[in-house]
């Protein structure tokens, strides 16, 4: 367990090296940014006995500490959830990059031509629960979007998500693209996702938060960073 002052040194260090590597994610090209998300996948394809051996340790892990059941199918990783890892990730590869997109333009009378341009956020701190495809998921779509992201996942699935982002990081590697615009919280202690939430001296963007309503709660009561939160959500089941 590391005291306080560590962790936030830690955590600074983390969002610095995030915010150099948004500079140049946020101008690589359309083509880089697809080589690196292709070999992400490969490289998650190609580490599935790594990845399920980790996720073992977690799960168990998580049976000795007594997880819900839900919690532990949440947490389990399979052969068929590791290849959806790798089908989602190709599937964001192949989507149209946003990067640069006029979405609205208009003329003023006085001649002045107005463009509505997506352009990147930055840096992005993603904080979830247990589900460690989400590593792969947040990770990837913030990559084609041009963002340097922050992954803090549950300290459940940390083995699980760490052998996922290494993957992900030979990915980055094989594109010439900077290794830190993916990054996972280096420590499980919770304190980090409290300097998370305050911004990290500015170099967090924006937060989102993916899990349940106690997670997201906090989120948004604790963060000094603008944050993109979701609500409980409907399910609905129709029966004929």
């Amino acid at each position: 367990m590391l005291d306080t002052t560590k962790i936030e040194e830690l955590m600074r260090d983390v969002g610095k090296r995030a915010r150099a590597a948004a500079k140049p994610l946020a101008t690589a090209s359309a083509e880089r940014k697809h080589a690196a998300l292709i070999s992400m996948a490969d490289a998650i394809h190609k580490s599935c006995d790594t990845i399920l051996a980790a996720n073992a340790i977690d799960m168990e892990a998580g049976e000795k500490s007594g997880l819900a059941g839900s919690f532990l199918d949440r947490l389990l990783l399979t052969p068929d959830r590791v290849q959806g890892m790798v089908d989602g990730i190709r599937a964001i590869a192949d989507l149209k990059d946003p990067v640069g997109e006029v979405i609205a333009a208009w003329d003023r009378p006085n001649g002045l031509e107005i463009e509505r341009v997506r352009t990147p956020l930055g840096v992005i701190g993603v904080i979830y629960e247990s589900r460690p495809n989400v590593t792969a998921d947040a990770g990837a779509l913030c990559l084609k979007a041009g963002n340097a992201v922050i992954l803090r996942g549950g300290s459940d699935s940390q083995h699980s998500s760490k052998a996922i982002h290494d993957a992900m990081a030979q990915g980055l590697r094989d594109a010439n693209l900077p290794e830190d615009a993916i990054q996972i919280v280096p420590t499980t202690d919770r304190a980090a996702m409290g300097e998370m939430l305050k911004g990290l001296d500015g170099n967090v963007d924006v937060i989102v938060p993916r899990g349940g309503k106690g997670l997201v709660g906090r989120v948004q009561s604790d963060a000094r960073v603008p944050v993109f939160a979701h609500l409980e959500g409907l399910c609905h089941i129709y029966i004929d």
